[in-house]
């Protein structure tokens, strides 16, 4: 068998046209986003032993999340940090959680701030309304923003986010996994998980940011007033990290923050049908992205799928398998390193030694859950 195929232009050859080209845009992104994020390399500084930390406010939206406020609260009211306040906006909450946060106020009255939200007709339920609130309460510049289910990785877990902010930078992206369990489900969600933080910090360094997480987020109040909070997209029911990060962040005025000692962990979505529904509040945000990012995050997914539709296609013949099977699966190694090596910053490598399969799968899964999902314009 020679090496080499004749290149007559038959269908075999321009099936083999089509694999080139995608795989040619998959290195693109290799060597133009990814790489950025697989040998990115922090620069700490040496904030843990610094003595002069700005005063910060963590501003939390909880609504019937009292059994969380109880069990992940004191984690946040003890982190290691000198100047602090924790605001929790209470929306429209029918649980425990009045008493619990009442509770809590007795043991930190100079630290934790609680604003209440009765119920009404007239208020929605999404995240938008108590966030600002909680912001125009907040009586420090630099804000941290995370959920009332998300437990921090450590107790320098402010140290760490705040060590990122400065003059020139008014924006920290940080990360937020989920819990590791036994499940099938769960290991979708941490995967989801995983690829979505390896994309925004990937795209960030490449100087496309497109968006961050709510549960794990800091910015100045300076900023967030500056395009008047969530008003440009008030009216959908997410967007109060990705949308937002899209509006501000501009000028290198961003940057990432991926010590473990930062990650904010929370519980997954225990089933197909919550996991699903969230998604799609989530997906209610992609109508008002840019459309070069929309094209940025779509070309990824269906290249892939064509370059293993015309690997296999070309499998069947004998002139252009073996050619065609040593360039794709150089492709595939090369992404297998460069990505696995992002999947490990993110400590998820227990997905590397699957990833190349991983990876065609969740190019399939996450159309498809868009396009067959329920609509859901609710939080909580």
């Amino acid at each position: 068998m020679e090496f080499l195929p004749s290149f007559e232009k038959n269908i075999s050859f321009y099936i083999f046209c089509i694999l080139s080209a995608m795989l040619f845009i998959q290195l693109l992104y290799v060597f133009f986003i990814y790489i950025r994020f697989a040998f990115f390399r922090e620069k700490e500084k040496s904030i843990l032993e610094e003595n002069n930390f700005p005063a910060i406010s963590v501003v939390i939206a909880a609504r019937n999340e009292s059994d969380n406020l109880y069990q992940y609260l004191p984690l946040i009211l003890n982190q290691d940090y000198p100047n602090f306040e924790v605001v929790i906006v209470n929306h429209q909450s029918i649980d425990d959680s009045y008493n619990i946060l009442n509770a809590f106020k007795l043991q930190f009255p100079k630290k934790l701030k609680v604003v209440e939200v009765e119920r009404s007709k007239h208020l929605g339920t999404g995240k938008k309304f108590p966030l600002s609130l909680g912001i125009k309460v907040a009586s420090n510049e630099i804000l941290v923003l995370t959920d009332a289910d998300c437990a921090p990785t450590s107790e320098n877990w402010l140290k760490l986010m705040v060590s990122k902010i400065s003059d020139k930078k008014e924006i920290v992206l940080g990360y937020a996994p989920y819990k590791e369990e036994k499940s099938f489900i769960n290991k979708i969600i941490r995967f989801d998980t995983a690829m979505i933080a390896m994309n925004y910090f990937s795209f960030a360094l490449a100087k496309l940011p497109y968006m961050g997480v709510g549960r794990n987020l800091t910015y100045t109040k300076k900023l967030f007033n500056s395009v008047n909070g969530f008003k440009s997209h008030y009216s959908v029911i997410s967007g109060d990290d990705d949308l937002f990060v899209q509006e501000t962040a501009k000028k290198k005025n961003y940057t990432i923050q991926i010590n473990p000692n930062a990650f904010c962990v929370s519980k997954g979505k225990d089933s197909w049908k919550s996991w699903t529904v969230q998604k799609t509040r989530h997906y209610a945000t992609t109508g008002k992205y840019q459309v070069m990012k929309k094209l940025l995050l779509g070309i990824y997914p269906l290249t892939l799928i064509l370059a293993w539709i015309s690997f296999v296609l070309l499998l069947v013949d004998n002139e252009y398998r073996l050619f065609a099977g040593i360039v794709f699966g150089f492709v595939l190694l090369l992404k297998w390193w460069i990505q696995g090596r992002c999947l490990f910053k993110l400590k998820a490598k227990g997905f590397v030694a699957l990833l190349p399969i991983l990876d065609l799968f969740y190019a399939f899964l996450i159309p498809w859950v868009y396009y067959t999902s329920e609509k859901t314009t609710k939080w909580k």
